[in-house]
């Protein structure tokens, strides 16, 4: 087993992985004095990385598993969200990394490879884990279905894999929060959309016909109603850049300079910027596109 490094999105098994994996190696006796977990919640400065980790590492592995398996002579320390991990502390890895290859092996699990240093993934095995596969996110949540007794249409589960976009994490809390909320009542497509926060699709296609309406009064009125009613502008922006892309009605001139301005405005709302007047600014733009072309 080399030392291993695993990054990809939330949600799609990173940790279990591992987890299981050392389960497996080491059974669930001698799982606790192998296995060192260290998560972001834990204090990891370079101070933890010198004591700690280094002391651990320096263990000898001895035992052997009841069970008459073959255990192998290593220890296992995993640095969970390793991307939060100050570069100093990063660096002071490196070297127990190497020295301590004999008797411990390292796996470092992140969302971004580009926050960890070079000199530490050129010493570990990369595995990018990818957003889960449709298939396999429906098939995990009607087994979870069906063990917990949660009535829940197949509209339902679909629409669920959808806007949890390959998180599975994601659409089991989805799936968790609709139960509680049904009370034991069938969970429908309406109760997930209420849930995750997505915008009903009628309503981006009345906001796309009033902006080819081009009356401004009609538009204000709109933008108010869709704050109002609690709507996310930062929700809006992602699905109305599907939309627009994959809308025929748009030339592909419309749909750069409406896409760039999605990317703007999706900007300056994570700089905290006001909701109604990037929502307004927004509808103006794709307004002024739609009635150019008249």
């Amino acid at each position: 087993l080399p030392n291993l490094l695993f990054y990809g999105p939330p949600g799609t098994g990173k940790t279990s992985t591992i987890l299981a994996a050392a389960r497996e190696l080491f059974g669930p006796e001698l799982f606790q004095q192998r296995v060192l977990e260290l998560n972001a919640s834990d204090e990891r400065g370079i101070q933890v990385i010198r004591e700690k980790v280094k002391a651990f590492a320096q263990l000898t592995a001895s035992g052997s598993r009841s069970d008459g398996k073959v255990c192998p002579p290593f220890k296992i320390v995993i640095l969970d969200e390793a991307d939060s991990m100050t570069s100093a502390a990063q660096a002071a890895l490196r070297r127990t990394m190497e020295k301590e290859s004999k008797t411990t092996r390292f796996c470092l699990i992140c969302n971004y490879i580009s926050r960890i240093i070079e000199p530490l993934t050129s010493r570990c095995s990369k595995f990018r884990f990818k957003p889960l596969s449709d298939s396999i996110q429906q098939q995990r949540l009607l087994g979870i279905s069906e063990k917990e007794h949660v009535k829940i249409s197949s509209e339902a589960v679909s629409y669920l894999v959808k806007v949890s976009e390959g998180d599975l994490r994601k659409a089991i809390t989805f799936l968790q929060s609709a139960t509680r909320l049904m009370g034991g009542k069938e969970i429908t497509e309406k109760i997930v959309t209420e849930i995750a926060g997505v915008i009903p699709k009628e309503t981006i296609d009345e906001l796309q016909a009033v902006c080819r309406s081009g009356s401004f009064e009609k538009l204000e009125t709109l933008a108010k109603n869709l704050i109002n009613e609690g709507h996310g502008v930062a929700q809006l922006v992602n699905q109305l850049h599907d939309v627009v892309v994959e809308s025929e009605d748009y030339s592909d001139k419309q749909k750069s300079v409406i896409v760039e301005k999605l990317a703007e405005v999706d900007k300056c709302l994570a700089d905290g910027a006001d909701e109604y007047l990037q929502l307004i600014s927004l509808c103006a733009l794709v307004m002024q596109q739609l009635t150019l072309n008249i």
